[in-house]
């Protein structure tokens, strides 16, 4: 362990943590842009500036190892006064259009930008333009807002394992960008989005479509049993965006289908009650046909069959809308018929990779232990 001293007071950390853990550790405020607890440490934005004693100029906390008996200092005039020129000079190469940001409100480099009062830049000169390129269906890209944080590269990197994103070029010209400056072709599970400060990555389907003031709910997702958390953006009564808190059990991220799939919420052809198939009155007019040649019918003992293929469905069958309980009761009742008609082997079951794991053992433990046969898959058994 380390014990040091940050304004006046002590704190003691593991070894190999940075200044910044133990000045959050004491909750004391200091900016940032560029860190993220998750990743790396990059020190690229300079405003995690800390002076200790003995030291001729000011360090990086964020990159720079606690060691025991330290004196920090985290604020200070010559402290305030370095961040806000280097907040400044990152201003100095960003559009000013906070007034229709998607991010306005929720944008770190904004809110920072009020706390030190930063109305007019006194910092000119040449500033970047870049030609959009954003053929993907997900994720909008306005580089002219990249600060160069490099967070949306290092949880490419680090969190996903893709490594779809990377620094190209070098000094004004340094940008973020796919290999060749290509559109942006990876698995758009939107963690860059999550993460980045700025509005230079936001999701396509959230334009304009309402920025801060939403109604959060908090809710888990529904795609598969692993359980996310995940906090819906209601605005007028619609989903508007999905996000995740860092403080949950997936840690904030998400995969593509939990972030950006949630169009089917309100889709007019979304199945809201169970649906029961009927056959039209007159069935003689229509009889169902069989493959040639006709395959074994069922027999008690469950041995020969008829494959489900083999038959078409009724031209004049349609489905009626039911209620839970009279769906349970269809569904309970058909099963006891077959398994006394045909014997349990008739019957087979297809788990789903978007139940939880006790839902599917639950679910195989029913066709074992109540039908009394062993066919039972799962969908993601390839």
């Amino acid at each position: 362990m380390v014990t040091l001293k940050i304004d006046g007071q002590k704190v003691t950390v593991r070894k190999l943590s940075t200044i910044l853990d133990a000045v959050r550790k004491l909750d004391i405020p200091i900016p940032t842009l560029c860190h993220h607890p998750e990743l790396s440490p990059f020190g690229g934005c300079r405003l995690c500036l800390v002076e200790i004693n003995g030291s001729p100029k000011p360090v990086a906390s964020c990159t720079t190892f606690a060691r025991n008996g330290m004196d920090v200092t985290t604020t200070s005039p010559r402290l305030e006064k370095l961040r806000k020129t280097t907040l400044e000079l990152i201003l100095s190469d960003h559009p000013k259009d906070c007034m229709v940001c998607e991010r306005a409100g929720d944008c770190k480099l904004q809110e920072l930008a009020y706390f030190y009062g930063i109305r007019e830049n006194r910092f000119g000169g040449e500033q970047r333009v870049y030609e959009k390129k954003d053929n993907n269906p997900f994720i909008a890209r306005d580089m002219e807002k990249c600060i160069l944080c490099g967070q949306c590269v290092r949880i490419c990197d680090e969190i996903q394992g893709v490594g779809a994103i990377d620094f190209a070029y070098r000094g004004l010209r340094t940008k973020i960008c796919p290999p060749f400056e290509n559109d942006l072709n990876c698995e758009f599970c939107g963690q860059c989005v999550a993460v980045c400060p700025t509005g230079a990555l936001t999701g396509k389907m959230w334009d304009q479509k309402g920025r801060q003031n939403f109604k959060e709910v908090d809710t888990v997702c529904p795609y598969c049993g692993c359980g996310c958390n995940i906090t819906l953006h209601i605005w007028r009564n619609e989903v508007r965006r999905v996000s995740s808190k860092e403080e949950t059990l997936n840690e904030g991220w998400l995969c593509a289908k939990g972030r950006f799939g949630y169009g089917f919420i309100h889709s007019p052809d979304r199945l809201k009650k169970p649906l029961i198939r009927t056959a039209p009155k007159d069935i003689s007019a229509f009889p169902i046909h069989q493959t040639n040649p006709p395959l074994p019918p069922f027999t008690k003992g469950g041995r020969g069959g008829i494959h489900p293929s083999s038959f078409s469905l009724h031209p004049l069958s349609s489905f009626k809308e039911v209620s839970w309980d009279e769906a349970f009761d269809y569904i309970a009742n058909r099963l006891k018929q077959i398994k006394e008609n045909y014997g349990p082997d008739a019957i087979g079951g297809l788990s789903s990779a978007r139940c939880t794991s006790e839902e599917n053992y639950l679910f195989q433990k029913f066709f074992r232990a109540v039908i009394g046969t062993n066919n039972i898959d799962h969908c993601a058994r390839y």
